[in-house]
């Protein structure tokens, strides 16, 4: 596991949804509004209440999504739930191009697409304590019905243990505690050292 990163790389940042990616996210960018720029994606799924188009996702119908595949848009684009998530080109160089250091944040498909392209981001997973931990938060987040958590409890499942079997990341936070976390996550985004004992493993 890397002990730095470099501020100037852009940092994907994946784990299941639920986990708290958007609470540290929110965090960070008001605690340094200069310093970053997140990617926003496309996406074919409806807004949620109090989401905001251009700012939380580019919301898209399915033809025109499609369009964008075909035009080569995307660096990466994943299917989740019957609807399409993609991370364009263009996002992530508007966001390099204001001096910032781009975050995006990406399902595990789009880790593996990632990959195999030139990006050379660095890769940072949040994983939650426990899978009834995440069911817990998912249920008090009170958007979705039991079907649709139960899909996401498995594709989080699946999520984490690809990050344990083939380690595909530069680190991994174990969202236990928010305080903790953000501030590992905040030194992580700086391009700070950490040392190996503030981000133990994830558990067999």
């Amino acid at each position: 596991m890397a002990l730095c990163s470099d501020f100037a790389r852009p940092l994907v940042l994946s784990g299941p949804s639920g986990v708290g990616k958007s609470t540290l996210l929110t965090r960070l960018f008001n605690e340094f509004p200069e310093k970053f720029g997140f990617s926003v994606s496309h996406t074919t799924r409806n807004p949620r209440p109090g989401e905001v188009d251009g700012k939380h996702y580019h919301f898209v119908s399915h033809s025109k999504f499609r369009d964008l595949i075909q035009d080569g848009a995307f660096i990466e684009h994943a299917e989740f739930s019957g609807n399409h998530y993609g991370t364009s080109f263009a996002t992530v160089r508007h966001v390099q191009q204001q001096g910032r250091r781009c975050i995006l944040d990406i399902e595990a498909q789009g880790v593996r697409q990632i990959k195999c392209t030139n990006l050379d981001p660095v890769y940072l997973f949040v994983s939650p304590p426990s899978l009834s931990s995440l069911r817990t938060r998912l249920h008090h987040r009170g958007t979705e019905s039991e079907t649709a958590i139960q899909k996401r409890l498995a594709t989080a499942l699946k999520e984490i243990q690809y990050a344990k079997d083939e380690s595909p990341h530069d680190f991994i936070i174990i969202n236990d505690d928010l305080d903790r976390s953000y501030e590992l996550f905040k030194k992580i985004a700086l391009g700070e050292r950490i040392s190996g004992d503030e981000l133990p493993p994830l558990d067999d």
